[in-house]
């Protein structure tokens, strides 16, 4: 239980390198995977987690070993937040920047697509604030957080 199979320093860096890895990997696939998890977005994230479970703990199942991989992956991701807090640049990376899917009624299928959002998402999101179709929308913005922010035209206003 108390016995560690790996030094601290590894189980340090496996952690580090698993966190930059997935934070990249989950970046990469878009703002979708992380503001707006359907079924099997999530399920996705479930499994991800089981998968590189061994390749951060190199076989140790000691209580330390995981508390010290604990330790790492809350260090790192206050760490992260601190940096995309005072860099821009940073923030860019990490978190995206918002995307402008509709303007004054034009449809930007080019976004919508590299977005990973279908039509029917835009159109439940264009529903919900309170818009009929896509010519009563002024703008359509996919928030970095993955969700989508509608204003109305301004005679819907």
């Amino acid at each position: 239980m108390w016995k560690l199979a790996i030094p601290i320093w590894e189980f340090v860096l496996r952690g580090a390198i698993v966190y930059i890895f997935l934070l990249v990997l989950l970046r990469v696939t878009g703002k979708r995977q992380i503001g707006q998890l359907a079924t099997f977005d999530l399920v996705l994230l479930l499994v991800l987690s089981n998968a590189v479970q061994n390749s951060m703990n190199g076989g140790d199942s000691s209580l330390v070993g995981g508390l010290v991989s604990a330790l790492t992956l809350v260090g790192l991701n206050y760490v992260v937040g601190l940096a995309t807090s005072r860099n821009k640049r940073m923030e860019a990376f990490i978190e995206g920047r918002p995307q402008v899917l509709v303007h004054n009624g034009k449809l930007y299928p080019d976004v919508l697509i590299h977005a990973q959002l279908t039509r029917h998402e835009l159109d439940t999101a264009i529903r919900a604030a309170g818009c009929d179709s896509i010519n009563d929308v002024h703008v359509a913005i996919l928030e970095n957080n993955g969700s989508i922010t509608v204003l109305p035209t301004h005679s819907r206003r």
